[in-house]
């Protein structure tokens, strides 16, 4: 079943690229005590999500604050390397990137999108969540192929 609002995050380990190394990230310690915006993409540099999904995020940070969001995280079923080399390539300093490199979370949520068929391997569904204290406020999951409710746009409106 799809992880649905009003459950709590599965505890998986996640990995953050820093200028220290790599950075084991626990989703049971890291969305507790605070409200976060999580959006998953099917990967990083692709095109829906380097044209779109992710510069949406870094537009509106400073918005997502205002409106009481103490974080906005983007994750994908990439290594921590690549998120690292998205996320500075993008310019998104206030959004945080986790690597779901095997696929853990995306897995655990029931979230999973099945690109084999053009060679992208298993990886996370588009979507975009609002946690709070690690329990899912709001979850909006796209259909295949669209790209709608969980933009950055989408998820201020219902804020």
């Amino acid at each position: 079943m799809t992880i649905a609002v009003g459950e709590t995050l599965p505890d998986i380990k996640l990995v953050k690229a820093t200028a220290d190394g790599l950075e084991p990230v626990q989703t049971s310690n890291y969305f507790a005590g605070k409200k976060v915006v999580l959006f998953s993409v099917p990967g990083a540099f692709t095109p829906t999500c380097s044209a779109k999904h992710l510069p949406g995020f870094v537009d509106h940070a400073a918005d997502f604050k205002a409106a009481g969001i103490d974080e906005v995280a983007c994750t994908a079923v990439n290594d921590p390397f690549v998120m690292k080399a998205w996320g500075a390539a993008s310019g998104s300093a206030d959004v945080t990137m986790l690597a779901d490199g095997n696929g853990d979370l995306a897995k655990a949520l029931d979230l999973v999108m099945d690109g084999t068929g053009f060679g992208l391997g298993i990886r996370g569904q588009r979507f975009a969540a609002v946690i709070n204290d690690g329990v899912v406020e709001q979850l909006h999951v796209e259909a295949p192929g669209d790209f709608k409710v969980s933009s950055a746009e989408y998820v201020l409106e219902h804020l």
